[in-house]
């Protein structure tokens, strides 16, 4: 079994920053690319960022410039530094990593989700 938790989601105010971590843990022989997605209410759960095992990341157009993912892989965890926020980024986030388990299985596996409100 594999676990992602979720930690640093909260409230916020327009401008202002948030870092979420993400750590998997369980039956992992490696971690390949770990993501966030959010999703909010009414809407379809949106890609926001992507990081590979070598570092290599992709961003959706509407955060770029303000979020930052990164990835520590000795701690199989994956960040989301988040500046400049607005009420539109108000969503529950999710991480997602794509993981070979020990018994050489691949499957994607997805953190419980942690709201972020930006509001004033």
């Amino acid at each position: 079994q594999v676990q992602l938790v979720e930690s640093g989601g909260g409230l916020v105010q327009p401008g202002g920053s948030l870092r979420l971590s993400c750590q998997a843990s369980g039956s992992i022989f490696r971690i390949d690319t770990m993501a966030w997605f959010r999703q909010s209410p009414g809407k379809q759960r949106e890609l926001v960022a992507t990081v590979t095992s070598g570092g290599s990341t992709t961003y959706v157009d509407s955060v770029k410039g303000r979020f930052t993912i990164s990835r520590d892989n000795a701690l199989k965890s994956v960040f989301l530094q988040m500046n400049s926020l607005k009420p539109e980024d108000t969503a529950v986030y999710y991480c997602k990593a794509t993981v070979l388990t020990t018994l050489r299985r691949p499957g994607d596996y997805w953190g419980q989700g942690t709201q972020d409100t930006v509001s004033s």
